[in-house]
C-alpha cells in the first residue's frame, strides 16, 4: 500500500509541474493559443480548466501525503516484523569462533650487559 501511494504521490507531482508550466501569470501561455471563439474550450474556460487541474492535483497530493503518514506509522506488518529480528538476530551474533587468548612465545629479556 505505501508502494502505491508514493507512486500516485510522484505521478501527481509530475502533472502539477507540468500544469503550473502551462499557466503563464500573464496570461500568455496555453491561453493564447485559443484566442479564436471557434476553439471547443475559449480562453476563460482554458483557464479555468488548468487552475481547477491545479486546485485539484494539491488537494490530492495533501492527502496522499496524509495517507502515507498513516501507512507508515502502523509500522512493518507482521511477515516483515520477523523477518526483520530474524535479520537482527544474525546481525548480533559473532561470526568469529570466540577462544582463548592466543598464545605467543615469551618475550625474551635481553642479557645484562658485564
Amino acid at each position: 500500500m505505501y508502494l502505491v501511494l508514493v507512486v500516485l504521490i510522484v505521478i501527481i507531482c509530475v502533472l502539477l509541474g507540468l500544469i503550473v508550466l502551462i499557466q503563464n501569470p500573464k496570461g500568455g501561455g496555453l491561453n493564447s493559443n485559443f484566442s479564436s471563439s471557434s476553439q471547443m474550450m475559449g480562453v476563460q474556460k482554458t483557464g479555468d480548466f488548468l487552475e481547477k487541474g491545479t486546485w485539484f492535483l494539491a488537494i490530492a497530493l495533501m492527502v496522499l501525503s496524509l495517507a502515507v503518514n498513516v501507512v507508515s506509522k502502523n509500522g512493518p506488518s507482521s511477515a516483515n516484523r520477523v523477518q526483520n529480528q530474524e535479520q537482527i538476530d544474525k546481525a548480533s551474533k559473532p561470526t568469529a569462533p570466540v577462544s582463548a587468548p592466543l598464545n605467543l612465545p615469551p618475550v625474551q629479556q635481553p642479557l645484562p650487559k658485564k
